[in-house]
């Protein structure tokens, strides 16, 4: 087998400089961002169908450009390379549904300050409202000057109750006044979550309410920083990831690094309203939306 490396501006370029010295029989391997350019690996066995080549197919040099394009990380990148995206997508990464119904656990939505985490807890009292299911919302912030009053403009519109808990244990007595099967919505502090006091407080709230956390970071992160975020937050105990801002977004691998960390992906933010803003994010519109903003 002929194992070669190729160098070049973009994948294009690599690409041509594959087929000019391995012909059109050569087996791109993987794809990788090194610089200011790309590299490709690519593999050719005389006299057999490349295609057998170690059980995968050829990426089309599309799929590969597009994976570019959106920073994709190298490893989530050669599960994505061939087939049906939103089908790759689906077997590469977890997708969920946030519990929000009867008996669910109470969802604590946690993140790093101006993420976004009021704005989605309005966002999904809202949805519940409508529902005729109206929600319990705590807020816990006692960091941020005006978080209960941005919150309360909310809740006030929606007719729904709010109360304040500062500390686990005030949080704890907080629950009592759930009233079944209303569902729980807990805005917390923005954290650093690589601050060890921030996370362990992070986690005791958490216990203290019995809750679910999902990690609630912007797209359009550095991918190597939204990974490192989601590791932190996964070992804080967050299983969960809304993305917002995804409508300002253009190169949506930093959600795919984040979800490769261990965090189900769930629902998106897309725009400034409280009443429409979240979209289900599932193989199929994270697909459809790679697509659109490679355009």
């Amino acid at each position: 087998m002929r194992l070669r490396q190729f160098r070049a501006q973009n994948v294009a370029s690599a690409m041509a400089c594959v087929r000019s010295e391995l012909g059109p029989e050569a087996l791109i391997l993987a794809v990788r961002r090194v610089g200011d350019g790309v590299e490709v690996t690519a593999a050719l066995e005389p006299n057999e169908d490349p295609a057998s080549l170690m059980g995968v197919e050829t990426a089309d040099p599309a799929r590969l450009a597009l994976l570019s394009f959106h920073d994709v990380p190298a490893k989530i990148a050669e599960a994505l390379r061939v087939g049906d995206l939103t089908a790759a997508l689906a077997r590469t990464l977890r997708f969920e549904s946030l519990e929000l119904g009867p008996g669910s656990n109470p969802l604590l939505l946690a993140g790093p300050p101006g993420s976004g985490k009021t704005l989605t807890v309005a966002r999904l009292a809202t949805r519940l409202v409508l529902r005729g299911t109206p929600p319990l919302v705590i807020n816990a912030d006692a960091r941020r000057a005006g978080a209960r009053e941005q919150l309360g403009a909310y809740t006030r519109l929606l007719g729904v109750r709010l109360l304040s808990a500062d500390d686990p244990i005030l949080l704890a007595k907080a629950l009592v006044h759930r009233i079944e099967p209303a569902a729980v919505l807990i805005d917390s502090p923005g954290v650093d979550i690589f601050n060890t006091s921030q996370r362990e407080e992070l986690k005791d709230m958490a216990v203290a309410a019995n809750a679910m956390i999902a990690a609630v970071l912007p797209a359009g992160l550095h991918v190597a920083e939204a990974a490192e975020l989601a590791g932190a937050f996964v070992a804080a105990g967050a299983t969960l990831l809304v993305s917002t801002r995804l409508d300002i977004a253009r190169r949506l691998g930093s959600i795919l690094a984040a979800a490769a960390e261990g965090l189900a992906l769930t629902e998106a933010g897309i725009g400034a309203g409280a009443a429409d803003g979240l979209v289900s994010l599932d193989p199929d519109f994270l697909s459809q939306r790679m697509l659109e903003r490679h355009r």
